[in-house]
């Protein structure tokens, strides 16, 4: 298989009142929007990923979360708390050495929020550890 592009596809209870939420209260970038404009798809850019929220279902997402690497765990928390998004866990030094929060969106859908510490084996540049 030659995978050219991949995304999430999101189908949540409420298109635009989740669209609201990932565009303008957690702030992702559009990449694109799609359809017609009573029912429009839009596909929000996650770093190195896509989040397209489109169509509708009538159950919540099962099973999904998403995991959202930020600079400053801590100033999302500030920033989201005082928008209201609902912080199930707020920022604290997992045991595997990152930060993470979790919030959840308007169907409950979990995400994660983490930021890598400096001292963090994945901010070491893995070309020395290999290197004769």
């Amino acid at each position: 298989m030659d995978v050219l592009s991949s995304r999430i596809l999101l189908r949540p209870s409420d298109a635009r009142r989740s669209q609201s939420f990932y565009r303008d209260v957690l702030g992702l970038a559009v990449h694109r929007e799609f359809g017609p404009p009573e029912h429009p798809g839009v596909v929000f850019f996650l770093g190195n990923g896509l989040l397209e929220v489109s169509g509708r279902s009538e159950e919540r997402p099962a099973a999904l979360a998403l995991w959202l690497q930020v600079r400053d765990v801590a100033a999302e928390h500030r920033r989201l708390a005082s928008a209201g998004v609902t912080v199930t866990q707020p920022p604290r030094l997992e045991p595997w050495g990152l930060v993470e929060m979790w919030i959840g969106d308007p169907d409950g859908v979990r995400i994660a929020l983490v930021e890598v510490p400096e001292e963090h084996p994945l901010r070491r540049d893995q070309r020395s550890v290999d290197a004769p």
